[in-house]
């Protein structure tokens, strides 16, 4: 994990200005990436601008190129490392309006497969599948750090 300081600049009663959002897997001077604890998804990452930008848009071009760069990285790391059946990408932003965008490895056996993580379930969660995938999750992370530290 690279060592930075705080994010440039935040806004009060934000949950990604006040905290990382989920677990850390890396901090650069302009973003980081985390691993959300959503129930039944444990390949679920969103990758966080650290100044409080609302839209993609707020960002200067360099920015928005290292930003989707990485997001590229994240889900390079887990095509490799999980061969998931599809990558989601998605920048909603909707209920928390801070640029993150969620990089999302999803197999057609998760519960809610192939509709959206928001959507309703469509079968049960399978556990132990579940932990088959997490158990992957250090070496894709380990991935997805090298190659963040190649971007900053």
């Amino acid at each position: 994990m690279a060592a930075h300081g705080p994010a440039a600049s935040t806004t009060p009663n934000c949950p990604l200005c006040d905290g990382e959002g989920g677990a850390l897997v890396w901090r650069g001077q302009k973003l980081r990436v985390i691993r959300a604890e959503e129930a039944g998804f444990p390949a679920f990452y969103r990758v966080v601008w650290s100044a409080h930008a609302a839209e993609f848009t707020d960002l200067a071009a360099a920015d928005r190129v290292h930003c989707m760069e990485a997001v590229a990285a994240v889900e390079a790391a887990l095509r490799v490392h999980l061969q998931p059946d599809k990558i989601n990408l998605a920048a909603l932003g909707n209920m928390v309006p801070h640029l993150h965008w969620h990089v999302i490895a999803r197999f057609a056996w998760d519960s809610h497969f192939p509709g959206a993580v928001w959507a309703p379930a469509q079968r049960d969660r399978a556990p132990e599948r579940e932990a088959e995938v997490a158990a992957r999750l250090a070496a894709a992370e380990a991935a997805m750090a090298g190659r963040l530290a190649q971007l900053a």
